[in-house]
């Protein structure tokens, strides 16, 4: 541990991608793109649920919660990414950076563990579904997972607060993530690491294995159909959110449960923007071409579109 009484470390500066220098143009408009189609991708999802009474149901009540999440994800990191990325580097306060972090560390797992208990409801007890899955406890499922997210990741930033960052002040990454800025840390962050290992731990362990068991339960269910088609039917209710779960979890272990030191900077920073630029655009992408609900609301709603502009032309 340093001494207290050096400067304590007012701002960060992020060097971003600094070998892209040759393509930067490219780059930033291809995140810039992907940004575009990500937030038009998620407040169209949330606007079709809201404004077609054919999807106003459970699952794409959680549905829409999903895409607020992905939404708070991808303008937490992308606008200040492509600052960076186009000034080769940018400068962010410190409480900007934890602010940031903060922001960043709402995870999704209880969320898509929700899905799948209303996804377990459907298919394993289809008879009791409305009666059990009615707007009061959606509600509450949604409540209680952002409310323990918010909670998880205010323990997070209280915890990093107690910590010295006294220089230097550079972070050679493109956001705020954890694994930089304990790194710049003058203080012991042996508590710290072991608090975060046990909250990580607690945050994305129990909903996994909650979504195996569910789906367990589910392909047990499944094949107990009798017909090819019934099985089918099954299965294409739940296909969208096992292909989210799968990639979500997927970029969570690549980014952060895979060593350190296992990775290079270059394949850290492509795993991170897996995670938090391309998953978020993904996922409407997903339930837009896997949903025929989605996809027929889509269809009218385009429909209705043209309409409008033929009449007023």
């Amino acid at each position: 541990m340093q001494p207290r009484n050096q400067t304590v470390c007012t701002e960060f500066l992020l060097l971003g991608f600094q070998n892209v220098e040759s393509f930067k143009t490219l780059f930033f408009l291809l995140l810039l793109a992907i940004h575009l189609m990500t937030v038009c991708g998620n407040l169209l999802i949330i606007w079709l649920v809201a404004s077609n009474r054919s999807l106003q149901s459970p699952m794409y009540f959680f549905l829409t919660q999903l895409s607020l999440s992905d939404l708070l994800l991808t303008t937490d990191i992308v606008p200040n990414a492509l600052y960076i990325i186009w000034n080769e580097g940018g400068a962010m306060s410190f409480t900007g950076c934890i602010t940031q972090f903060y922001l960043f560390d709402l995870f999704e797992c209880f969320l898509l563990a929700t899905m799948a208990y209303d996804r377990y409801l459907a298919i394993c007890n289809p008879l009791r579904y409305s009666s059990i899955m009615n707007s009061f406890l959606c509600i509450r499922l949604v409540i209680l997972s952002w409310i323990l997210s918010f909670s998880v990741a205010l323990t997070d930033i209280i915890s990093m607060t107690q910590l010295d960052f006294c220089g230097p002040n550079i972070i050679d990454h493109f956001f705020c993530d954890l694994a930089p800025l304990l790194e710049l840390s003058c203080s012991d962050t042996t508590f710290f690491q072991v608090e975060i290992f046990i909250l990580c731990t607690f945050v994305t362990l129990p909903p996994l294995i909650f979504v195996i068991v569910s789906y367990a339960w589910i392909v047990k269910a499944v094949l107990r159909i009798s017909t090819k088609t019934g099985r089918g039917k099954a299965f294409s209710t739940c296909s969208s959110h096992l292909a989210v779960v799968s990639i979500f979890y997927g970029t969570l272990i690549g980014s952060y449960m895979i060593p350190a030191n296992g990775k290079s900077l270059t394949v850290s920073k492509a795993v991170s923007l897996l995670y938090t630029v391309f998953t978020p655009m993904i996922n409407p992408i997903i339930y837009s071409l896997k949903n025929k609900d989605i996809k027929g609301a889509m269809k009218r709603t385009f429909l209705l579109v043209q309409f409008m502009i033929i009449f007023c032309n």
